[in-house]
C-alpha cells in the first residue's frame, strides 16, 4: 500500500449528522422524530399551528388481552406428536386453533401539544413563503429538532437527563393559544377526557387525563408553561399567551390506575431554562450517537439536499450515508425502557398496524441487529430489559403449552406481558419454539463485544436447554431427534399445513441453545446431556433444487415465495453455516436465497435478504435487496420508513435494520474471526466506517479507496487470536501463518491496548 493510503490521505469528508426540509410537515408520518427511549416526540414545525405529538413506550390500550394466560395444552401434545409423526400433515390445525386470537394491547399516541399563533401582519404562512424563508431540521448528534421562519423559531428535544419533552418557541406573534389536544386519528369516541389548568406567576400548568373505555386505567399528560414577558389567561381548553417574547413548554405523560397527584407531578418537572436543560441532555445523547460513523465519497450537492429530495435519488451514496445516520439516531432514540416497537417509539394514529407491538419472530431482531456492532449498548440494554422482565411469563408458556421446564418466548408482546396468546390455524405461532434462543442471541453478541458476562443471561440459556431436555423426546426413523411440532415463521410447506416437523430454524435454535448453555455453564450437571442432545439433532437438509431446505424432514416441499427467511438462521446471525468452515452448506444456503421470492415486498424481508447475502459474500445480491427498499419509496420525509412500498404502513423495520445491512457488507466478526469488505458493492468504491465494535473486543476503523486498497485499524480492549479474511478480489499484506482446507489463513494475535493496522490490496 502507498504511504498516502497508510497515512489516510484522500479521506472522505464527514457528512452533517442530520436532515432538513424546506416546509412544515403536513402528515404525522413526515414529522421529525425525537426520543429518549421512554418519551417520543413527533414535530411538525408549523409556525402557525405548531404541533408536537407526544408518545410514550408504556401507552398501550387495554383490550382484554392483558389478562390472558397461556392455555393448558400440554396434555394434548403427545397425541399431536403421534399424529404428525404418523404422516397426518394437518394434525396441528386443531392444536389450539379453537382458542380465540388475541392481539396484544395496541400502542397509541397520547395527545399533541399545539401552539396556534396569530402572526404579525408582515409574516406570510410558511406554505406561501419562498423555500429559503423556512427551514426545519433535526440534528442527529444532539437530538434537537428546529424550525425557523422569519422571526419565528421553534426548538424541541426529548431530554435523556430529565425525561421530559422540551420545547422553546420565540417570535410567534402578538397572541398564541396553547393546549393539549387529544383529538388524534382513531382515538376512541368514549375516551374519558378531563382537564386542569392552573395559572402561575410565570405561566401555567396544564393537565389532560384520558381514561380508557371500560377500564380503570388512564394516562395523564402534564405540562408546565413558562413565558418570557407578556401575560397568560385561561382560554377555551388551554391558555392564551399575549405579548410574550418566548414560551418554554415542558411535557410528560404517565399511564396509571386511579388518579394522579397533579401538584406532585407538576412539581417533579424540572425548573431550568432551555439552555440548561439542553446542556444536561447533550452529554448523554451526543457521545452515544458519535461512537460510529459512515462517510462515502459522494457529490457535495447531493449531501446538501433536503431529505424529501434525496430519497428520490436511490442510487446516491449521500442517501445511504444519511439513512445510516438516521437509522442509528432513530434506533437510539426509541430504545430505553424497551427496544423499538414495530413503529419505533412513535405513532400519530390510534390504529397502529399489528398493534404496534414488539413482533419477535423477525422484526424486533432485525431492527436491533446493528446494536452491538455500531456501538449502541443502550439498545442492547433495552432489549435485555424487555427479555429479562418477561422470563416468568416465558416459563408459563413452556409449562402450559408443552408441559416442560424452561422458557418459550411469544411471537408478539406489548411490553407488559410475555405470555403466548396468538392462536390461529394459519399462523400457529404458539408452536414456535425457537423464539427464546432467537431473542437471546443479540444479547450474547453484546457480551462478546463488551467481554462482560451476564449471569442472568447464562441462566436464561440454561432454561432454554432445560426446555429442550423435556421437549426433545421423539425420534425420526433415522434415529435423530425429531422436533415435533415445529413451525417456520410465518411459512408452510407446499404440501402440508403450517405446524409440522423439523423446521430448520427450530433445529438451528435447539442446537445453538444447547451448545451455548453447555459452553457457558461447563460445570452444570446437565451440560453433558445438553451436548448429547445437540449431537442427536438432525443435520440440515439440502433439497432437490440444491437449496438448504426450510424443513429438515423428508417429503416436505418448499414454499419459496415468502417474505420470511427463518430457515437461514444458521447463516445469519448464528454464523454456523459460512463460506469458510462449511462451504457446501453455504452454497446450499445461497441457492435457497436465490430461489426466495419477496412475496408482498415487506421491508423486513428485503433487509433480512441483504443481511444473509452479505454473510454469504454476495455483494451484488445484498445491494439488490438494499436497493429494493431504497428504490421502493419506503421512506417518509422524516426518514422513518414504511412496511410496504409507496410509504404504506408506518413501520421502523427498514429504518432501523438498514445500518446493520451496510455494516455486514463492509465488516463481519465473530469471537475468533474478522472478515473485511466481504460484500463491498461497486456503487460505493470509496469510504470510511469508524467506531465499529467487533465480537473479539476490538474497536475498528475501516477505510477503502477507489484504487482497491483498504486499511483497517484495530484498537483491542482485550487479548485475542483472530482469523483474518478479506472479501473477493482483495488480499491481506500480512503474511499467512496457517492453511485451512487448502486456503492460506492469517492469524493475528491482538494485545489489549496495542493498535494494529491491517492493509489490503487488490489481488
Amino acid at each position: 500500500m502507498s504511504a498516502a493510503h497508510a497515512m489516510g490521505a484522500g479521506s472522505v469528508d464527514a457528512p452533517f449528522p442530520g436532515t432538513w426540509e424546506p416546509c412544515p410537515a403536513t402528515r404525522w408520518e413526515d414529522a421529525f422524530l425525537g426520543g429518549n427511549g421512554r418519551h417520543g416526540a413527533m414535530v411538525y414545525g408549523d409556525p402557525v399551528d405548531d404541533r408536537v405529538i407526544v408518545n410514550h413506550h408504556t401507552l398501550v390500550r387495554p383490550n382484554g388481552s392483558e389478562h390472558a394466560r397461556p392455555p393448558h395444552l400440554a396434555d394434548r401434545l403427545e397425541r399431536l406428536q403421534n399424529a404428525l409423526l404418523a404422516g397426518d400433515t394437518k394434525a396441528a390445525e386443531g392444536f389450539g386453533a379453537d382458542l380465540p386470537l388475541l392481539w396484544v394491547q395496541p400502542f397509541h399516541p397520547a395527545f399533541r401539544t399545539r401552539i396556534r399563533s396569530t402572526p404579525y401582519p408582515a409574516r406570510q404562512s410558511a406554505g406561501a413563503a419562498a423555500p429559503e424563508a423556512y427551514r426545519r431540521t433535526v440534528d442527529f448528534s444532539t437530538g434537537e429538532i428546529g424550525a425557523v421562519h422569519g422571526d419565528w423559531r421553534s426548538r424541541v428535544f426529548v431530554s435523556r437527563a430529565d425525561d421530559v419533552i422540551v420545547q422553546y418557541v420565540t417570535g410567534f406573534g402578538p397572541t398564541a393559544d396553547l393546549m393539549l389536544d387529544p383529538a388524534l386519528p382513531g382515538a376512541p369516541s368514549r375516551l374519558a377526557i378531563g382537564r386542569s389548568t392552573v395559572l402561575t406567576a410565570d405561566g401555567a400548568r396544564l393537565a389532560l387525563r384520558a381514561g380508557y373505555p371500560g377500564s380503570e386505567l388512564a394516562y395523564t399528560g402534564l405540562a408546565v408553561v413558562r413565558v418570557d414577558g407578556g401575560r397568560v389567561s385561561v382560554a377555551d381548553e388551554g391558555i392564551r399567551i399575549e405579548g410574550a417574547r418566548g414560551v418554554l413548554l415542558l411535557t410528560r405523560v404517565r399511564r396509571h390506575a386511579g388518579r394522579l397527584d397533579l401538584a406532585k407531578e407538576w412539581a417533579a418537572l424540572p425548573r431550568a431554562d432551555y439552555a440548561t436543560l439542553l446542556s444536561r441532555h447533550q452529554p448523554l445523547h451526543r457521545p452515544a450517537f458519535a461512537r460510529a460513523t459512515l462517510a462515502l465519497r459522494c457529490d457535495p450537492s447531493e449531501r446538501a439536499l433536503p431529505g424529501s429530495e434525496l430519497i428520490r435519488r436511490h442510487r446516491s451514496p449521500a442517501l445511504l450515508e444519511r439513512l445510516f445516520a438516521a437509522g442509528r439516531y432513530h434506533l437510539l432514540s426509541s430504545s430505553g425502557l424497551f427496544p423499538p416497537r414495530l413503529t419505533g417509539l412513535w405513532t400519530g394514529d390510534w390504529n397502529t398496524a399489528w398493534s404496534g407491538a414488539f413482533t419477535t419472530d423477525a422484526n424486533l431482531n432485525l431492527q436491533i441487529a446493528s446494536a452491538a456492532a455500531v456501538a449502541l449498548p443502550e439498545v442492547s440494554d433495552a432489549h435485555a430489559a424487555l427479555v429479562h422482565g418477561q422470563l416468568a411469563d416465558w416459563r408459563d408458556n413452556a409449562r402450559e403449552i408443552f408441559g416442560a421446564r424452561g422458557i418459550v418466548a411469544p411471537s408478539h408482546t406489548d411490553g407488559e406481558s410475555g405470555h403466548t396468546r396468538h392462536f390461529q390455524r394459519a399462523y400457529p405461532l404458539h408452536l414456535w419454539t425457537a423464539g427464546a434462543d432467537w431473542l437471546l442471541q443479540p444479547l450474547l453478541e453484546h457480551t462478546e463485544v463488551t467481554g462482560c458476562t451476564e449471569p442472568w443471561l447464562t441462566e436464561a440459556f440454561t432454561e432454554v436447554a432445560q426446555f429442550y431436555e423435556d421437549f426433545l423426546t421423539r425420534y425420526a426413523p433415522d434415529g435423530t431427534l425429531a422436533i415435533v411440532p415445529s413451525y417456520s415463521p410465518e411459512n408452510r410447506p407446499a404440501n402440508a399445513s403450517w405446524g409440522t416437523i423439523n423446521a430448520t430454524m427450530d433445529v438451528a435454535a435447539a442446537r445453538h441453545a444447547l451448545t451455548t448453555a453447555a459452553e457457558r455453564s461447563p460445570g452444570h450437571p446437565a451440560a453433558s446431556r445438553w451436548r448429547a442432545l445437540a449431537y442427536r439433532l438432525p443435520r440440515y437438509r439440502v433439497n432437490k433444487d440444491g437449496a438448504l431446505a426450510e424443513w429438515a424432514w423428508p417429503g416436505l416441499e418448499e414454499t419459496y415465495d415468502h417474505r420470511h427467511l427463518s430457515h437461514l438462521y444458521p447463516v445469519w446471525p448464528l454464523g454456523e453455516i459460512n463460506p469458510y468452515d462449511t462451504p457446501e452448506l453455504a452454497g446450499a444456503a445461497h441457492r435457497a436465497l436465490e430461489l426466495r421470492g419477496a412475496e408482498n415486498d415487506s421491508a423486513h424481508g428485503h433487509l433480512h435478504h441483504a443481511l444473509i447475502a452479505a454473510r454469504l459474500r454476495d455483494g451484488g445480491r445484498a445491494l439488490d435487496a438494499l436497493n429494493a427498499v431504497l428504490a421502493g419509496d419506503f421512506f417518509h420525509n422524516s426518514l422513518m420508513s414504511s412496511h410496504y412500498p409507496s410509504r404504506n404502513v408506518y413501520n421502523a423495520d427498514a429504518a432501523h435494520a438498514l445500518p446493520a445491512a451496510v455494516v455486514e457488507m463492509l465488516v463481519q466478526s465473530s469471537p475468533d474471526r474478522l472478515v473485511l469488505l466481504p460484500a463491498l458493492p461497486g456503487t460505493f468504491p470509496s469510504g470510511e466506517l469508524h467506531g465499529i465494535r467487533t465480537r473479539f473486543g476490538a474497536r475498528m476503523d475501516l477505510s477503502w479507496y477507489d484504487d482497491g486498497h483498504a486499511t483497517a485499524v484495530l484498537h483491542p480492549t482485550r487479548d485475542a487470536r483472530v482469523d483474518i479474511r478479506a472479501g473477493g478480489g482483495l488480499t491481506l499484506t500480512e503474511p499467512s501463518t496457517e492453511t485451512s482446507a487448502g486456503t492460506p489463513v492469517t492469524l493475528l494475535d491482538l494485545t489489549a491496548g496495542v493498535d494494529r493496522v491491517l492493509t489490503l490490496r487488490p489481488r
